[in-house]
């Protein structure tokens, strides 16, 4: 029978401590698991890693083979030193729980009964993992997010079948979205996200608050921003107007004299928050007629005599 080194089969050191080697385990372990890898030899990498590494975590059994390294058999066909006589450290119970998945090598070693048990969650009931996370982008309309909604969402999971070929499957759940979400905030439902291996829980998802962007309305924290455009003469007299909300029509006064840039604040009208509701803010915009003709240009002359004012007055200012 072939030798068998232990050492180079994990990866490690031959002065490796037992971190490093449970550690080079776990990797292997979870790299060859016939549940999850697609490699052509999963299954037999998979119990030569753990035989492995049932040897080299055992103080005793690590020394067992240490000697037997030492004889020089290491990269020749195995035959036991003159005298050699098979370890039976081993309970028959963890023997008979492991019976067939070690090579001839190690039963020459440690005896027909030198099978160990694994620990956590490399153990003989299998390989067990919790299920990947899921995160999503969920849009929402601003309207939405002024109170408590109920929306339906479609998402795909990863799944591995039994042969551990990966796969996607489609999922739907109903959810319900508190009011007063913001852009960029996560939403975590336990227990949705992919399942896990073996007896390992499911993973979480996450949805990833996305508002969409609304034709009319800006968004600066909790509140909302609306650009009001105003004719030079509405600007300049003042007046009443009818404006939007997300939740329905105002009346707003536009003071006479208004300038670009100004904003009204709107007390209530923003988004919801924990302690409250935002507000909205109204911007106001002087927009100029995109036509003209002899007449409006005769007034515009008019209005230029009449107020003698000068824009740029703060230029000429030492």
């Amino acid at each position: 029978m072939d030798f068998k080194d232990y050492y180079k089969i994990l990866g490690v050191e031959t002065t490796a401590d037992k971190k490093a080697i449970k550690t080079a385990y776990r990797k292997l372990a979870r790299k060859f698991h016939p549940d999850v890898s697609d490699h052509h030899e999963a299954e037999d990498k998979f119990k030569e890693v753990t035989e492995a590494y049932e040897v080299l975590k055992n103080p005793e059994k690590r020394a067992e083979f240490d000697d037997i390294r030492q004889y020089g058999r290491h990269g020749e066909q195995f035959e036991a030193p003159p005298g050699w006589r098979p370890s039976q450290g081993f309970s028959d119970r963890d023997a008979a729980q492991h019976q067939g998945n070690m090579s001839d090598f190690f039963s020459s070693i440690f005896g027909a009964e030198g099978h160990g048990s694994h620990e956590g969650y490399e153990n003989q009931q299998g390989f067990n993992r919790r299920g990947q996370d899921i995160e999503t982008d969920l849009p929402i309309l601003l309207e939405e997010t002024l109170g408590d909604s109920t929306k339906t969402i479609a998402y795909k999971l990863p799944h591995y079948d039994l042969k551990g070929l990966s796969n996607e499957i489609n999922k739907t759940l109903n959810v319900k979205i508190p009011g007063g979400v913001r852009e960029g905030e996560r939403i975590r439902l336990k227990g949705q996200g992919a399942p896990g291996i073996g007896s390992g829980v499911s993973g979480d998802l996450y949805l990833r608050i996305r508002l969409i962007p609304h034709p009319l309305f800006d968004v600066e924290g909790h509140n909302l921003i609306l650009t009001v455009p105003l004719s030079p003469w509405e600007a300049a007299l003042g007046l009443k107007i009818t404006m939007p909300t997300l939740s329905g029509k105002i009346q707003l006064s536009i003071p006479a004299n208004s300038q670009t840039g100004q904003r009204l604040r709107i007390k209530g009208k923003g988004l919801n928050r924990k302690d409250g509701q935002g507000d909205l803010y109204a911007v106001l915009k002087v927009v100029m007629p995109t036509s003209t003709n002899d007449t409006i240009k005769e007034h515009w002359e008019q209005l230029k005599t009449a107020a003698a004012f000068d824009p740029r007055e703060e230029w000429s200012k030492p």
